[in-house]
C-alpha cells in the first residue's frame, strides 16, 4: 500500500468517458517529494458514464494508499469532489436520496468512497483540466484515464508501463515538452527505415518483455516492434 511511511501524500485522480456514455477508463497517480509522477495505474470501465470513470478513480486512489496517511487529492471533476465532501452528509441523512426524492446516482460508489473516507485526512483541491501550465499530476492521470478509456487495457507503473501520452483532448500547446529518443541510421546490419521512430498504433510487447502502450514510441528491431532503447541495446 502506497504512503506507509509518509506523512503526507499528494495525488491526482481523473476519469474519461470517449461519448458520454462510451468507452471508459480511470487513473490516479501519486508524487514523491518533489512532486513529481511516481506511481500510477489505470484501468477499463467498458460503456461507462464520465461521472462513474470519475468516481472510480477516487475509489481505486484512495483504496491503493495507506489510510493513515494524510492525502491530497487534486481533481478536475466538481461534481466528484461535491459529490463526496458537499452533498454526500445529506444524502446519508435522507436515505441515500437527494432533495428531491430521487435516488442517488452512482450510490454503490460514493458509499464505498464514503467508507474509505472514514477516519482519514484528505484535503480535496479542485484543478482545471487541459491547461496550458496545468497541474502536472491532473495532467498526467487524465492522460492515463484516456489512454485506458482508448485501448480499454490497464496500465501502471507496477507493470512498466510507459507514461501515457497526451489526451486528444489536451491542446497541443498544453502538452508537456517530450524529449526526441535517439535515433540510429547506417551501422553494419541494419538501414534508416529500420531505426526510425513511430507512435504504436496499438499497445503491444517489446522484445525485452515489457508492454508499450497504444501512442508509445517504438521502433523496428529484428524480432518486430518495441522500446527505442531496446533496439540500440540489441544493435
Amino acid at each position: 500500500m502506497i504512503g506507509a511511511m509518509r506523512e503526507r501524500v499528494v495525488a491526482a485522480c481523473d476519469g474519461a468517458s470517449k461519448g458520454n456514455p462510451g468507452p471508459a477508463g480511470w487513473a490516479w497517480v501519486v508524487a514523491d517529494e518533489t512532486e513529481t509522477p511516481a506511481r500510477w495505474e489505470a484501468g477499463p470501465l467498458g460503456k461507462a458514464t464520465n461521472n462513474v470513470a470519475e468516481l472510480t478513480a477516487l475509489e481505486r486512489l484512495l483504496t491503493a494508499v495507506d489510510p493513515e496517511v494524510e492525502l491530497e487529492i487534486r481533481m478536475d471533476s466538481q461534481y466528484a469532489i461535491k459529490a463526496v465532501t458537499t452533498w454526500l452528509p445529506g444524502w446519508k441523512r435522507n436515505g441515500w436520496k437527494t432533495s428531491a426524492g430521487k435516488p442517488v446516482a452512482n450510490q454503490e460508489l460514493v458509499v464505498r468512497i464514503d467508507e474509505l473516507l472514514d477516519g482519514r485526512t484528505v484535503d480535496f483541491r479542485y484543478v482545471p483540466a487541459h491547461q496550458v501550465d496545468g497541474d502536472r499530476l491532473n495532467d498526467f492521470a487524465d492522460r492515463a484515464a484516456s489512454q485506458a478509456a482508448t485501448v480499454q487495457e490497464p496500465a501502471g507503473s507496477d507493470q512498466g508501463s510507459p507514461e501515457p501520452p497526451p489526451s486528444p483532448d489536451t491542446p497541443k500547446s498544453a502538452r508537456p515538452a517530450k524529449a526526441k529518443p535517439a535515433r540510429r541510421s547506417g551501422g553494419p546490419g541494419s538501414s534508416g527505415s529500420s531505426s526510425r521512430t513511430i507512435k504504436a498504433k496499438f499497445p503491444g510487447r517489446c522484445l525485452c518483455g515489457r508492454p508499450y502502450a497504444a501512442g508509445a514510441d517504438i521502433t523496428k528491431n529484428a524480432q518486430g516492434w518495441g522500446h527505442p532503447e531496446c533496439r540500440t541495446a540489441e544493435a
